[in-house]
Parts: C-alpha cells; structure tokens; sequence
C-alpha cells in the first residue's frame, strides 16, 4: 500500500506537469492548426529565466515574472514570425517553428552555457509534507500539484466564464464571424500563442529545479508533449488532460516495477526459452522498456483511433 500510495501520488505530480507542457501547445493547435516543435524551447527558457531572476529577487518573483516575460516573448514570435510566415501555408509554419527550437537552445547555451545550472528548490519549500508508513512526500511536489491544479481551474474558468474566453472560442470556431463582429482575431492569435508559451515557462519554473535544468530539457519533454497532444486529440484540452495523468502515471509505476514477461511465464511455470531470438525480449523488464511505453501507446492509439481519444472528426 505504501509503495501504490507514493507512486501514485509522484505519477500523479508528473502528470500534471505534463498537462502544464501540453495545455500550451493544444490551445496554440486549436486555434492555429500548427503543432510548435519550439514549444518545448519556451519550457526551457521558463527555467533558466527563473534561474537568473531567482538568483537575484529570489523563486517567489520567478515564479511570476518567468512565465510573463516568456509569454511576452511567444507573443513577439508570433507577430513578427509566426503570422508572417502563415501566409505562405503549414509546412512554412513547421519549418519556422522546428527551426526556432533550435534557435533557442543555441541562444540559451551562449547566454547560460552548456552545463546545468544550480537552480534550486527555494529554501522554504523544502522538507516533508507529510510520511507514508515510512516514505516521505516532499513539500515541493505537494506545492508541484497546487500549481497545476490552480492553473488547470484557471483555464477552465478564463475560457468558460470570461468575455476574453468566449472570443477565443469564437475564434477557434468561427474566426471570420468573429473578425466580422468587430474582434480582432490577430490579435486574439497572439494572446492565444503567448499565453500557451506562457504556460509552458510556468512548467518550466515549477520543473526545472524539481528535475535538472540543462540545455538538453526541452529535448527530454519534446516528444512525450506530442505524444499527449496526439493521443488525447488534436485541439481537445479534456483528452491531453487525460492521457497527461496516464502517461504520468503509466511510466512512474513502470519504472518502479522490476517485473519481466520471462517471470511472468515463471510464475505460471511455463518454460521459458534461456537462448534464442526471443531470449532478450523475455529477460526485458518492465522497468526497460517504460521509456518508450508513451510511443506505444502513441502507436496503438494512431491503429484504433487516429483522431485521438477525444477528438472530433473532420467533416
């Protein structure tokens, strides 16, 4: 019980974060119709703004001046790039973004260099928030799930019951309505791409010190955000909702079970072959092979149901 307890409770803490990733990134798609390949840049850039700013006003002004300054940056690179380039189609767009990723991590390795840099966990939010038989559950991950939990009611009530929620939906739906009616749906694309570049430097803020903040973190998250974007359905906030906290959940149980398909056909003593092409496979635990558990079900998802587990058909 207390190994399901704490397992589930970190599962729960990465999902989340995962969720924080790819909120962003589903609202950009909705509206655009463009995946950003560079969205995992800005998550990057969250952390190592937070870093300097932390270092000098401390985490607490981070936190809020991070994900604002980086917003503001999103909003910048659509204006001045990303609406440019729309014009000429999606492949442009794709091409503008996948090159922007790599802009970006050269930008941040000039400025902050190559090595990790020493951003911490703030002094009060160390510590245990509570124990579990004998497992402790930090304060930070605790302070990890609010955030994410705030942010999830915070999206759910500026779409649902704000005059600025309901131009968005008008504009994800009907833009040229909207524009007809007096909006102006540009202005509402920016809004929109800042905002999702905003969500993603908050990921950034909460994550890069819980984890390891380096010019290689947004490679690490990249394509687990695709896989949740896809796999929930394209545009549907519900679905990446949803398989954040299974994907979370999935590979935190996974890496911590050292279970074999091998022992598996022990248990029910069926001879397992010890040599032969189907040897290695057997002997693979489940603790291996829990990396590419998400692109599996990536590809599973793609057979059954290409549209994703919430999204709508075309047409």
């Amino acid at each position: 019980m207390e190994f399901v307890l704490i397992t589930f409770l970190n599962g729960l803490g990465y999902g989340f974060l995962l969720f924080m990733l790819s909120s962003g990134l589903t609202l950009i798609y909705s509206m655009m119709g463009v995946p950003n390949f560079a969205h995992a840049s800005f998550y990057m850039l969250g952390a190592y703004v937070a870093y300097s700013i932390s270092t000098v006003l401390g985490f607490w002004p981070a936190l809020f001046i991070a994900p604002v300054a980086v917003g503001l940056a999103g909003a910048l690179v659509e204006h001045y790039g990303l609406r440019i380039v729309h014009r000429y189609g999606h492949v442009p767009e794709l091409l503008f973004t996948f090159g922007l990723s790599y802009l970006v991590v050269e930008a941040v390795q000039l400025v902050w260099g190559r090595s990790p840099v020493p951003y911490r966990i703030p002094p009060s939010l160390e510590g245990t928030l509570f124990t579990l038989y004998s497992t402790s559950f930090p304060v930070y991950r605790g302070f990890m799930l609010l955030v994410a939990a705030a942010m999830l009611l915070a999206i759910w009530l500026v779409l649902r019951h704000t005059r600025i929620g309901l131009t968005i939906q008008a504009a994800l739906t009907h833009p040229h309505m909207a524009e007809a009616l007096g909006h102006n749906v540009p202005r509402v694309f920016m809004l929109v791409f800042g905002g999702g570049c905003a969500l993603a430097a908050l990921a950034g803020v909460i994550g890069g010190n819980a984890f390891v903040t380096e010019p290689g973190m947004a490679a690490g998250v990249g394509s687990i955000i695709f896989v949740v974007v896809v796999v929930g359905g394209l545009g549907s906030l519900a679905g990446a909702f949803i398989i954040s906290l299974l994907i979370g959940l999935m590979q935190t149980f996974a890496v911590a079970l050292d279970y074999s398909l091998g022992g598996l056909l022990a248990a029910l003593h069926v001879s397992a072959p010890a040599s032969g092409p189907l040897a290695p496979v057997l002997r693979l635990t489940l603790a291996q092979v829990a990396p590419i558990l998400p692109y599996l079900l990536l590809v599973g998802m793609l057979i059954v149901r290409p549209k994703g587990l919430m999204g709508k058909r075309e047409g």
